[in-house]
């Protein structure tokens, strides 16, 4: 059970934001939820230095990010080579009588990767090997489901929408002409599939994902005021223009509009 570690740290402002869970009975709401598919869950109990640069997603430090203990690793068949990063899941326990928290539920966003591990059989001790549907859970939200002693359980999941307090997160790394943007805080879907940049000097720009929700593009857009359009994947774009200040700097995070605002 290994989660993947940060291969670059993009430096992030801290924000005040309170990271909390949702525990409660799942009711019905206006919109229809996926449907419940099966999954396992397990936990690490002991504080990971990883999740202070944000895992595999590279959401940088997930406490001053506002994400908190209501995080995920998934394997590699849910974590779809970093673009699920982001996005947010309902878990339940079931099947277990012995084990399970009745009626709780949590709610979680995905921020780093479970790595598999091929030396062990996927029904042995490889939670996390293909084909297996398995999150990984800081202890703080396994617990809010099923006694700790369980382990390795049996859940259900489903793809719910985010629902995050003030607008999407821009945080600006890089050097010279090479720009990259963290995406964080965003609502809706909550993962990104598409991002483009413009300056007052130029149109818009095509960036690349970089890892997670990091992107980048080669260009110099230094003293210029910056705008994002931002793309999820149930297909909503969002822009925001001149959400960034032209005298900005290298690892300063600024806040834009919001999905769903």
């Amino acid at each position: 059970m290994l989660l993947l570690p940060l291969v670059l740290q993009l430096v992030a402002f801290p924000f005040l934001v309170t990271p909390h869970y949702h525990t409660s009975t799942p009711s019905p709401t206006t919109t229809a939820p996926a449907e419940w598919r099966s999954a396992r869950a397990t936990y690490y109990a002991a504080a990971d230095p990883r999740d202070t640069v944000g895992g595999a997603c590279g959401y940088g430090d997930l406490e001053k990010n506002g994400y908190g203990k209501a995080t995920a690793g998934l394997s590699t068949v849910l974590f779809e080579k970093g673009q699920i990063c982001g996005a947010c899941f309902e878990i339940r326990c079931v099947e277990d009588l012995r084990w399970c928290i009745p009626g709780t539920s949590i709610i979680v966003t995905a921020t780093n990767f479970c790595a598999p591990n091929y030396g062990l059989e996927a029904d042995g001790g490889g939670h996390c090997n293909f084909p297996n549907a398995h999150f990984v859970l800081p202890i703080e939200a396994f617990e809010k489901i099923a006694i700790w002693k369980a382990s390795n359980m049996p859940i259900q999941y489903r793809r719910i929408k985010c629902r995050k307090e003030g607008g999407v997160r821009y945080t600006i790394g890089g050097s010279g002409i090479f720009l990259s943007v963290l995406i964080t805080n965003v609502a809706g879907a909550g993962d990104i599939v598409e991002v483009k940049v413009k300056g007052s000097r130029t149109g818009w720009l095509q960036m690349g994902r970089n890892w997670g929700q990091n992107w980048h593009i080669n260009a110099d857009l230094k003293k210029q005021p910056l705008s994002f359009e931002i793309s999820s994947s149930d297909g909503i774009t969002l822009t925001s223009y001149y959400v960034i200040p032209k005298e900005w700097e290298f690892g300063q995070s600024f806040e834009g509009k919001q999905f769903g605002s």
